[in-house]
């Protein structure tokens, strides 16, 4: 009688353990199985690049939910930090960037230890007067360079079709009216970066005040030492008006979720 007590007990403790297992461990498989996208933008920049960023959450957050990732966005740079970042599969940056030392550095540990990052447009802007040398090397080494202006349509060719990134984009696609970026040196000049897309050489001359004459002017790529992507679109209010381009951010905003450039 009292050895089938104690089998008893032993049971319902193996039971108990059991029990607390799975109640610990349910809430963490949820964690883990909804995605999650942080937004950064600022409000006191260039009119163009807040309209940008403004249409670009309402974009981003719907297609987080057609996707099931679940969206959020701050113009507070100070959410920049670790326990903000926790959980967090792929931040946005939609038209600036981190400007302290303590949010270059949460941003810093974030990405060294596996996190995601997309940027857009003057999210990259760097030159002598930014101070952050790891920043330039994430970027691929490119340095701010010059500018197109005013605002163009522009002929984009594809680098890479076989890309998930780029996988449902023609070879060669016109893109709204944007400030394209020149870059010195050019990011494809390093060999860890994958060049998705490029201007057209058949564009240039391109613009009319301040005019790119020719060059090597990528407009999206990848570092491929971290998992990021950089979207050179991102001025003004007709960005959103391409269906293809439209694809093309999609796209982006879900391998890099996935991790499957």
């Amino acid at each position: 009688m009292k050895s089938e007590i104690r089998i008893i007990k032993s049971k319902c403790r193996w039971i108990a353990m059991l029990l607390v297992a799975l109640s610990v461990s349910a809430p963490v498989r949820a964690q883990q199985s909804t995605k999650r996208v942080l937004a950064f933008y600022s409000a006191n920049v260039e009119r163009d690049h807040v309209i940008f960023a403004e249409q670009a959450v309402k974009f981003f957050a719907a297609t987080a939910k057609a996707h099931g990732f679940e969206f959020s966005s701050t113009t507070d740079w100070n959410d920049l930090n670790a326990e903000k970042l926790q959980g967090v599969q792929l931040i946005l940056w939609l038209n600036d960037s981190p400007h302290t030392p303590s949010q270059r550095a949460a941003f810093e540990s974030y990405m060294e230890h596996g996190g995601g990052w997309m940027g857009f447009h003057a999210a990259a802007y760097n030159d002598e007067s930014t101070g952050w040398p790891w920043f330039v090397s994430f970027l691929g080494g490119a340095v701010f360079y010059g500018n197109n202006w005013p605002p163009l349509p522009a002929l984009l060719d594809v680098d890479n079709p076989s890309s998930s990134v780029t996988r449902r984009i023609r070879p060669h696609f016109m893109a709204p009216a944007n400030e394209w970026y020149i870059w010195q040196p050019s990011p494809r000049a390093n060999p860890a970066v994958k060049v998705l897309v490029t201007l057209a050489r058949s564009n240039y001359p391109i613009g009319l005040k301040d005019t790119i004459e020719g060059g090597d002017v990528p407009v999206v790529w990848s570092n491929t030492r971290y998992r990021m992507i950089y979207m050179n679109m991102g001025h003004g209010d007709k960005i959103f008006n391409s269906a293809e381009q439209n694809r093309l951010f999609e796209d982006a905003l879900e391998s890099l979720i996935t991790d499957k450039r």
